[in-house]
Order: C-alpha cells, then sequence, then structure tokens
C-alpha cells in the first residue's frame, strides 16, 4: 500500500473539499491515487466535482496577440510580481506572445527567432541573468477560423495585452469582424469568469463523459429506488453537467438569462450572417503550477 502523507491527504482535501478523516480514508482505500480518491469521495456524496488544475498561482504573466483570423496566449512565469510589473519583462513578453502566432509548438516558439536574431529561449535566457530572477515559459495556445475573426480579452489587465487571465474567441462568420467586437468581448469576458471545458456537448472527452455518468449512476443508486427512476436521474445528472461545462450551454453572465448558444444566434440575426461559434482558449496565470510540480517530484 502506497503511504498516505499528510501532503497527499492535505492535496485532496484542497481539490475535494473533504475532511481529513474522509480524505485520509479514501487515500487508503485507493492506494494514494488521487484522482481515484476524488471519484471515491464524490460518489460518496462527500466531495463536489474538481477542476483538473490547481488554484493555485504563480507570477508572471498571460500574453495574448491577435493578427486577423488567428490568435496567440502565452504564459511566462517569474518569480515575483515584481518583475512582472518590470517594463522590459512586459515587452519581451509581448514579443513572445506575437511569436506565437507564427508556431505551433511550444518547442517551436522556444526556437523562434526575435528581432535581435536570437532564439526565445536564447533571449529569456539573458533576461533571467540580466534581472536575477528565474523565468519559465510555461504554455502557449492558438487559435484560428478559416474565415471569420478572433477576438481576444484580458482580465486584470497589468497593461495593453497582459495580465492575469487571457482569453480568445473564434467566430466563423462571413459577417462584417468590426461588427462583431462587441458580442465576441462579452463572450470572451464570460469564459473568463465560467471558465469552460468544451464549447459543445460533441466536444467533451468521452472518457470523461463517461466517468461522470457512472459517478451519477452510483450516486443515484444510493437512493434505493428502481432503475428506470435512476436512469431519468441520471439523465437529468448529465444534462446539468453539460449546463456546467459546455460554453454554449451556459447562461451568459452578462444578463443572466440567455444561454450562450442564444447570445450567438442573436448576433447572427443583427449580423445578417450565420456565426459559428468554433473554438475558444482560456489561460489563466500559475493554473497547475503546484500540482505539476508535484508530480515532477513524485517521478
Amino acid at each position: 500500500m502506497a503511504q498516505i502523507t499528510a501532503a497527499l491527504v492535505k492535496q485532496l482535501r484542497e481539490i475535494t473539499g473533504a475532511g481529513m478523516m474522509d480524505a485520509k480514508k479514501a487515500l487508503e482505500e485507493n492506494n494514494g491515487d488521487i484522482e481515484a480518491a476524488n471519484d471515491w469521495l464524490r460518489k460518496k456524496g462527500i466531495a463536489k466535482a474538481a477542476k483538473k488544475s490547481s488554484r493555485s498561482a504563480s507570477d508572471g504573466l498571460v500574453a495574448i496577440a491577435v493578427q486577423g483570423n488567428k490568435g496567440a496566449v502565452i504564459e511566462l512565469n517569474s518569480e515575483t510580481d515584481f518583475v512582472a510589473r518590470n517594463e522590459e519583462f512586459q515587452g519581451f513578453v509581448k514579443k513572445v506572445a506575437q511569436a506565437a502566432l507564427g508556431v505551433s509548438s511550444l518547442e517551436e516558439l522556444k526556437a523562434a527567432k526575435l528581432d535581435g536574431g536570437k532564439s526565445v529561449e536564447e533571449s529569456l535566457t539573458d533576461l533571467i541573468a540580466k534581472i536575477g530572477e528565474n523565468m519559465t515559459l510555461r504554455r502557449f495556445q492558438s487559435l484560428s477560423v478559416p474565415k471569420g475573426t478572433v477576438i481576444a480579452y484580458m482580465h486584470s489587465e497589468l497593461a495593453p495585452n497582459l495580465g492575469k487571465i487571457g482569453v480568445l474567441i473564434g467566430l466563423e462568420t462571413e459577417a462584417d469582424a468590426s461588427a462583431l467586437q462587441g458580442v465576441g468581448k462579452q463572450i470572451a469576458m464570460h469564459v473568463a469568469a465560467a471558465n469552460p471545458e468544451s464549447v459543445d456537448q460533441a466536444s467533451i472527452d468521452p472518457a470523461k463523459l463517461q466517468r461522470e455518468r457512472d459517478i451519477f449512476s452510483e450516486q443515484a443508486r444510493a437512493s434505493g429506488k428502481p432503475e428506470e427512476i435512476i436512469a431519468k436521474m441520471v439523465d437529468g445528472r448529465i444534462r446539468k453537467y453539460f449546463e456546467e461545462v459546455c460554453l454554449l450551454e451556459q447562461i451568459f453572465v452578462i444578463d443572466q438569462e440567455r444561454k450562450i448558444s442564444k447570445v450567438v444566434a442573436d448576433a447572427a440575426k443583427e449580423a445578417g450572417k450565420d456565426i459559428k461559434l468554433t473554438g475558444f482558449v482560456r489561460l489563466q496565470l500559475g493554473e497547475g503550477v503546484a500540482q505539476a510540480e508535484e508530480e515532477n517530484l513524485a517521478a
């Protein structure tokens, strides 16, 4: 049996909100497997669904760059907020975000050349030596549409296109891009606040959906009701789950009335052209940093 440490119990409690003894028992029952223990607690009705990412944060900046129908968001971490406010650091982060528009992987981004002819990775090494604080180009994501527009929004903006949560929205349409900036930014603001997991039901990983269905089924069976009633209970829970995690199913945070799918439909009607919300990107500064560090230490 895996050793159940106080740190492991603490980690599970932070993820699930469960009490110390419940968390410890869940880990003991599942040989120290955090994810299995989380599921075990949920089946017992002790814990709620948890995001995959940790809530912990790190300093640094998220940066956005958009060019026509393509956008990119990067995260560059620093040790302190003091560095994040450094103008030279901010200028470098903006250059890296622009470079991200022309690559398709993090390794390509690190190798991309900047103005002086040096690669992003080489330039970052120079900046670390100059400022005296460790920095990491942690991740990047891009989004594009074949026709239409990509709209950006930065939450907790420290400087133009630099901040804590960067969002991109892809709207595929033949409508005038300038006419979609308002509604696109509002939807991006919604994504920053609501943190959806997928665009629609079809975008959810089938294995994850089955996992949720299994958990809901076991919870429902604990009620002792007949199987046909249990099936209806599970279907209801799944519909609720879709409303929580699918962007198009979520209630718009701006008016608290329409679903996002209706917001898009209304925008299409006003524009006189079809509009399809094809995707979104949301990067939050420091999201999952502590979890990744713990996994590296355990490896």
